[in-house]
């Protein structure tokens, strides 16, 4: 193994089509008795406790680790249903990516996403693409998405039984969060715009490589040096 791709989720490999805000505001309702809002609350790019802390304190609800847990098992528990959506889909290229990679001999491939593992195994699940991703790190490792990607670096080493240079490690999203997470462990980043914001704003970002999105395979691999 010579190559390290770190992926994270929503915006990037998949549209979730707003499933995880549906069941954040399920869960505020069910759990805690509200008929709450995710207005003002960032979520791109943010890790489910951060955004499970934000929202309880937005409603001036306590906001202990015991309640943000209560609260996130709610979430977890609400997502299936909210994936039964038209606008729930991989977005363009991704399965074809993914098969290649996982067939590549030199390439490694795993998750760095804000999800909890068990929202990332429902969410990548649902369309039959956990089964390309190992390893990985998510937010049950730290609430702060910056503190994840040396997780992920030594799930990879471990699983692999190799170490990954970090100029041929890349850490690939969708927001200005996931590019500063890649930059936090030295790694190259990828910007792919099919999130909620531009490939100008990544481009803001110094991002390694900025894409529109995925759906050109063969240029992605010469990117990443796989072709």
């Amino acid at each position: 193994m010579k190559t390290l791709l770190l992926w994270d989720i929503d915006g990037t490999l998949i549209a979730s089509g707003g499933a995880g805000g549906r069941a954040l505001i399920a869960a505020l309702r069910l759990e805690f008795g509200v008929a709450g809002s995710l207005d003002g609350v960032e979520l791109a790019g943010r890790t489910d406790p951060w955004i499970a802390r934000k929202l309880l304190a937005k409603y001036e609800l306590p906001a202990t680790a015991k309640d943000i847990a209560r609260f996130l098992e709610r979430y977890l528990a609400a997502l299936p249903a909210e994936l039964h959506h038209p606008l729930v889909r991989p977005l363009p290229g991704v399965p074809e990516i993914l098969v290649t990679i996982a067939g590549h001999p030199e390439v490694a491939q795993g998750l760095l996403t804000g999800n909890l593992r068990r929202g990332a195994e429902i969410k990548l699940g649902h369309h039959d693409l956990w089964r390309h991703f190992p390893f990985g790190a998510f937010s049950d490792d730290s609430e702060f998405r910056n503190d994840l990607g040396p997780h992920a670096l030594r799930r990879a080493c471990e699983h692999h039984h190799a170490e990954f240079p970090l100029e041929r490690v890349f850490v690939i999203g969708d927001t200005p969060h996931d590019i500063a997470c890649g930059k936090a462990i030295g790694a190259r980043t990828i910007g792919v715009a099919t999130g909620h914001y531009s490939a100008a704003e990544l481009h803001a970002t110094a991002a390694t490589i900025v894409v529109a999105d995925l759906s050109d395979t063969l240029a992605f691999l010469r990117a990443v040096g796989a072709e």
